[in-house]
């Protein structure tokens, strides 16, 4: 064996167990009916090294074990700007504007510097697989685009990366966007997104969007509905455009506030469209609850979709970070355990099948729409996660410390558990 986990926690395991990993696969799960106990560690150390003096261990500590996280949905090249932007009313369209203006200024060693820290505060939080989405326009060319390229192949050791081409400030008269997305889909990004709500004809945005994941034969993934305004849903035109071309289970819808504005009725039949063309949805708790209901004077709306509803109907639901550090985002840490559990505190959830699906949501719900792996079982990609907790629900009530990580059978990263200094 290469790396030996003793004394992990897995789910659907009663007894602690024992991961042995060989050529960056699982290659044996071992239930271990006993506490741990440091005598018997120290015996076993001894007869793994007596085996194999190249066999490394790692002690989990009676600590759980998962596959590791997925950021659905994170916008790298305009993170970490907080200092380049004036907040004043703290809405989406002072937002946008005081991002446009930033832009302007970005370089592709400033887009790669801050895309950096920003993916390392990920990785150290347990994080495995990215969607980012990256502009494509007049104002950054492919500069922006270039920069996360690099990204993603400096951190390919540590966290897949998808890079959707994005059209943020508009399509239909914009036909340099559309070049540009062309060029960046011709030049490895790996899917096309769109942001229907800032076009001058949203119905025809989604229609070229879709027309660049034909001709490319990639995924689509739209910025939806951010308003508080139940009427106008482009709900009903991406389904449309879905079935059309049969992109059935190809598509992602993020934000999509409307939603929570809209009365059970209107809900459960946007829901049962959604679920009709296996479209998956993403909550983006930090940056929605922060934008909307800013016109409110008292009882301000949550602003954010309770995905649970819509997860129990069968439709794919995650929860991701959206922005870091930016006019978008003022806060942000990378970590998709403190965003599962924003959510679930705005969602009022409190019973543990709930809390579940919320942890489903930062992990195999996410990496689907990723089209990646997140399973721990045997013949798989040893890529997990060492979280300072006992399971997934308390994982999620403590905002769990992730403690370390291994991508495809080596580590990444490691953070010390903290622990209280009694005198002696």
């Amino acid at each position: 064996m290469d790396i030996i986990i003793k004394n992990a926690r897995l789910e659907n395991h009663q007894n602690m167990v024992t991961i042995k990993i060989k050529d960056g696969l699982i290659a044996a799960i071992e239930d271990v009916n006993h506490a741990i106990d440091d005598s018997h560690d120290e015996n076993y150390e001894d007869e793994v090294a007596i085996n194999n003096a190249n066999t490394s261990i790692y002690d989990a500590q009676g600590n759980f074990v998962c596959a590791g996280f997925y950021e659905s949905h994170i916008h790298l090249d305009k993170a970490c700007i907080l200092d380049r932007c004036s907040i004043e009313s703290g809405d989406l369209e002072e937002a946008v504007n005081e991002t446009g203006q930033a832009k302007e200024e970005f370089s592709e060693a400033d887009v790669y510097a801050r895309a950096c820290k920003v993916i390392e505060m990920a990785i150290k939080k347990g994080t495995v697989g990215m969607r980012t989405f990256v502009e494509t326009d007049a104002k950054t060319q492919l500069r922006s685009f270039n920069a996360i390229k690099k990204a993603r192949e400096k951190y390919a050791f540590a966290m897949d990366i998808e890079i959707c081409a994005f059209a943020q400030d508009g399509l239909t008269t914009a036909p340099q966007t559309y070049a540009l997305l062309q060029q960046a889909l011709t030049q490895g990004a790996d899917l096309v997104g769109g942001c229907p709500y800032k076009d001058e004809h949203p119905d025809r945005h989604i229609e070229m969007i879709f027309d660049l994941a034909e001709q490319f034969d990639v995924n689509v993934d739209f910025h939806l509905n951010f308003d508080l305004d139940p009427e106008g849903s482009s709900i009903p035109k991406v389904v449309k455009e879905t079935i059309k071309r049969q992109y059935q289970g190809r598509v992602s819808i993020g934000h999509v506030t409307k939603l929570s504005a809209m009365d059970t009725l209107q809900r459960g039949a946007m829901a049962g469209l959604l679920k009709f063309a296996d479209i998956s949805l993403t909550v983006l708790p930090a940056t929605d609850i922060y934008l909307n209901g800013r016109d409110y004077e008292a009882l301000i709306p949550r602003g954010m979709v309770n995905a649970n509803e819509l997860a129990e109907l069968g439709i794919n639901t995650t929860i991701s970070s959206n922005n870091i550090l930016n006019a978008f985002t003022p806060y942000g840490d990378a970590s998709l355990i403190r965003m599962g559990n924003m959510y679930a505190n705005i969602a009022q959830l409190s019973k543990d099948k709930d809390i579940e699906t919320v942890f489903d949501m930062i992990g195999k719900n996410a990496a689907k729409i990723l089209s990646m792996q997140a399973e721990i079982a045997i013949g798989a990609p040893a890529t997990l996660v060492v979280l300072e907790a006992k399971d997934a629900v308390s994982a999620i009530r403590t905002n769990a410390q992730a403690l370390a990580g291994f991508k495809n059978g080596k580590q990444t990263f490691c953070n010390a558990a903290a622990f209280i200094c009694f005198d002696k």
